[in-house]
């Protein structure tokens, strides 16, 4: 019979994909709930990855953004009391700029940055004449015990001579498991495509190989990794959260530009300031009109294997200390599910669309 209260690392995912690829994590496969809430609906994946007890969640389908993230935690918290920290992990667009390589399959970790916390919720704002646009939600910063183990492993990564050797980490994982294989390797690199930000997608359901990679003069030329560098890389820094879907680049460079947004993604907002969560994401597109699902799955694994090294830097005892998540508090600390309705339209506009 699995105890509930042995776990205490939560790990949440808001897709199908991004489940597979965290249940591949586990070390250790555990049984079932033998009971289970009847008011909690999620489903949970349970084992061990290195020496921590792991339940891992996933959104139900059709579920998106903050308040499903919101919904989500508090059941796995109601069910699972004795809940230390949360992980979320998943796939996102990135952002990326002059002082960014980001490309697809690199990973973005959320880190406090220039007086943010890790996560900025940038449908949550206001604009002021002559100072642009000014954040009003403040979210709290991941956990020091999950920030320490981020420092750990920058530290373990600088220091090894092959980098952190993301992507050889799947390859193992995917070697014996052909169907696997299939869904989750890695797209060639000719898959990787960024296009100015003026150069927009067509209404129509083509593809963009059909539709936009013949207009080679509008797509931005980026220098070939070497071996050298780390191919998927790993980026530190600030995430954009909303409810809705980044598909503007304008408004992509206008946030990576103003407030070093590194990543957007709809779910990380509603756990900051109730749930001790790190956001972990996986790069899958460039935040445009330019969308495709074609990294997706690649994405999903590179953020969750770099979550599993993470775990690693972690002793069981370090959490030992640390007191259980409280639902109470949760619900006290309920952060607003919805933006600021002086939101900038410059921002809101942008902010994304199914």
């Amino acid at each position: 019979m699995t105890d509930p209260n042995l776990y205490t690392v939560g790990w949440i995912c808001a897709l199908h994909n991004e489940f597979v690829a965290a249940l591949e994590m586990l070390d250790e496969t555990h049984d079932k709930l033998s009971h289970q809430p009847q008011n909690d609906n999620n489903v949970y994946g349970l084992g061990r990855v290195h020496n921590h007890n792991v339940v891992i969640a996933v959104l139900p389908e059709g579920g998106h953004g903050t308040t499903a993230a919101t919904s989500v935690a508090q059941d796995m918290l109601r069910t699972f009391t004795n809940l230390k920290i949360g992980l979320m992990v998943g796939i996102g667009g990135g952002a990326p700029s002059r002082k960014h390589d980001i490309r697809l399959g690199d990973i973005v970790v959320s880190v406090p940055r220039n007086s943010y916390g890790g996560v900025i919720q940038y449908d949550y704002g206001k604009t002021i004449q002559n100072q642009g646009f000014h954040i009003t939600s403040v979210l709290a910063p991941p956990p020091p015990l999950l920030l320490a183990a981020v420092t750990s492993i920058r530290a373990k990564h600088a220091r090894a001579p092959e980098g952190p050797q993301i992507h050889e980490k799947i390859e193992k994982i995917l070697q014996n498991k052909r169907r696997l294989r299939r869904r989750f390797a890695r797209p060639d690199d000719v898959e990787d495509v960024l296009y100015d930000s003026d150069f927009t997608h067509p209404s129509s359901e083509i593809t963009c190989a059909k539709s936009c990679s013949s207009n080679t003069s509008r797509i931005k030329q980026r220098s070939k990794r070497t071996e050298d560098d780390d191919n998927p890389a790993i980026h530190y820094g600030l995430i954009g959260s909303a409810n809705t879907l980044m598909k503007d680049a304008k408004i992509r460079d206008y946030l990576a530009n103003e407030k070093e947004i590194m990543c957007f993604e709809m779910e990380a907002a509603g756990l900051m300031n109730t749930y001790p969560c790190l956001v972990i994401r996986g790069i899958c597109d460039y935040s445009d009109t330019h969308k495709n699902d074609i990294w997706q799955n690649y994405a999903a694994m590179t953020a969750a294997v770099y979550t599993k090294e993470l775990l690693k830097e972690i002793a069981p005892t370090q959490l030992d200390t640390l007191t259980s998540v409280d639902l109470e508090d949760i619900k006290k600390k309920r952060p607003p599910t919805r933006g600021c309705a002086k939101a900038t339209s410059r921002v809101s506009k942008g902010a994304g669309h199914e």
